[in-house]
């Protein structure tokens, strides 16, 4: 049973990699009793850099051991090695996404939730019982001075918060904290049933003492709070999705390049890995994510045969993956399938779900500057320009001076002109060039062919039309939909590189990189 000590001792690697580093806070002595909930610190810091000897004083495992852990992790893409320091890397997240679509309930009530959070102009949550505590899957806040600090993904002691209490006694219409978990913090909760009458979750708006006491924040709310809950229980009635394992894809087993789209998960990538990295290679560990993993693939779950189909694995390998996976309490069986636990979102998320926007293209921006060993920025098209919201300057005499926060007229750099080649014809339109340089594009006609020919090309080369002696090449960055949300450029004096040299020696991994940030960014919540 050596594979089975082998996803064992991984997950423990994992779960040490992202624990909190301020840890749980003291509550009342009951706090990391039983299940370890704890509520989380204000001003919480995130998982952060963590090195490998740090890994083997927590978990207590051999370093050699660690050091495998590590490096499968790194080559699944779920871990960043930077130096000696690692870190979780947002395709962890899918292993969260994984339970949240087995579990069915996020796609239906998620809209039903942020609808009552616009009407109430409060914060809703939606939380799952897990062991003796609640686990948040949905968070749909309201931006204040004084905001809600918990996460998707979060754990809290069910005794001690609205949602906790509604679960721990669903017969009662509603229940209410005043305060339980932490001063000024105030919340109401209903539970909502499922189509067989059991209460599968609870959804509940949370406020502070500053705007509401508890009797009148169960006023405000509770007549607005049932109807949607009636609403959600009415949206879970429905037909259940038939499973769809051939659907099952994820990071594991990535071993085409980034431009790529990614193989289906199982035995033939992680065989090529096997072979690429010998024994710094955990096969058994990246199966068992991958088990995991599949069974997101069909609310509910899915059956023995159809996880060993989805991953490609052989029957007797998943069997050994989900044995381990319902021993350490991240899946279940139920009927004849297989399905994932709350406890599944501990791997993670939380932390990884409040990345933002410019921490998730960084790594990636600095990666391709070290290439290049030229200047890099991210932009967003904002208005009629380009607002630079990540950078990597090179260090040299002569560098382009740019800094976050940097705006400049869309038409006349790279970055603009892949963002606008997927803009509507009309806003094109819209804008009237001016002559910056001698070489900026003023006639309409002419910047709508450049545009158009950005479209085709999939870049755009700017050629010291912002200002003499800048010349630059973009790709742009696609969103979830497909759509283009950002840029990613390289920018130049122009005695350093030539137009041709842009092409040959950026333009490869210019491209390379936007499809990394792409990954990356279809994992966070909070991503264009």
């Amino acid at each position: 049973m050596e594979a089975a000590g082998t996803l064992e001792r991984g997950l423990t690697v994992l779960r040490a990699l992202v624990a909190d580093p301020a840890g749980p806070m003291p509550a009342g002595g009951t706090a990391g009793e039983g299940h370890g909930a704890a509520p989380p610190r204000a001003g919480r810091s995130r998982p952060g850099r963590v090195r490998a000897t740090d890994l083997v004083r927590a978990t207590g495992l051999a370093r050699s051991t660690v050091d495998r852990v590590l490096a499968t992790l790194v080559h699944l893409g779920y871990v960043r090695a930077e130096g000696r320091d690692m870190l979780p890397a947002p395709p962890l997240m899918e292993l969260g996404e994984a339970y949240l679509a087995c579990g069915g309930l996020r796609g239906p009530l998620a809209p039903l939730a942020e609808r009552l959070a616009e009407e109430l102009d409060e914060s809703v949550s939606l939380a799952v019982e897990d062991g003796d505590g609640v686990r948040f899957i949905g968070q749909f806040t309201r931006r204040r001075t004084m905001s809600v600090a918990f996460r998707a993904g979060d754990l809290l002691p069910a005794a001690r918060c609205a949602a906790g209490l509604a679960l721990l006694d669903p017969s009662a219409p509603w229940a209410e904290d005043d305060q339980l978990i932490e001063p000024g913090l105030i919340a109401v909760a209903v539970p909502v049933r499922g189509p067989e009458g059991k209460a599968v979750c609870a959804v509940s708006v949370v406020s502070h003492t500053s705007r509401h006491t508890a009797a009148s924040l169960r006023d405000y709310a509770l007549p607005q709070l049932r109807k949607t809950v009636a609403d959600m229980e009415a949206a879970l009635s429905g037909p259940a999705p038939q499973p769809r394992p051939d659907s099952a894809v994820s990071h594991l087993a990535r071993e085409l390049p980034a431009t790529e789209p990614p193989p289906r998960s199982g035995g033939h990538g992680h065989r090529a890995a096997k072979d690429e990295l010998g024994a710094g290679f955990l096969q058994s560990l990246a199966r068992g994510l991958a088990v995991l993993v599949s069974l997101g693939s069909a609310r509910g779950g899915l059956s023995l045969a159809d996880a060993a189909k989805a991953t490609g694995l052989p029957r007797a390998t998943a069997r050994r993956s989900l044995q381990v996976l319902e021993r350490l309490g991240y899946v279940t069986p139920r009927d004849s399938r297989f399905a994932l636990l709350p406890k599944v979102m501990e791997l993670g998320y939380a932390s990884l779900s409040e990345r933002t926007f410019g921490e998730v293209v960084q790594p990636h921006l600095a990666d391709l500057v070290a290439r290049v060993h030229q200047s890099a920025s991210v932009g967003v098209l904002s208005g009629d320009d380009v607002l630079y919201v990540a950078r990597v300057p090179t260090v040299s005499i002569m560098t382009v001076n740019i800094t976050v926060g940097t705006r400049f007229p869309a038409y006349a750099t790279s970055m603009g002109r892949v963002l606008l080649a997927d803009q509507p014809e009309e806003r094109l339109a819209a804008i009237a060039p001016e002559p910056l340089t001698r070489h900026t594009i003023t006639s309409p006609a002419e910047l709508r062919a450049a545009v158009r020919q950005a479209a085709e090309d999939g870049y755009a080369l700017v050629d010291q039309e912002l200002e003499e002696g800048v010349r630059s090449i973009a790709v742009p960055v696609r969103g979830r939909d497909g759509r283009v949300v950002a840029a990613v450029n390289v920018a130049t004096h122009a005695s350093r590189a030539s137009r041709a040299g842009l092409l040959r020696d950026v333009l490869p991994a210019l491209s390379e990189t936007a499809a990394r940030m792409a990954a990356d960014l279809r994992h966070i919540p909070a991503a264009p």
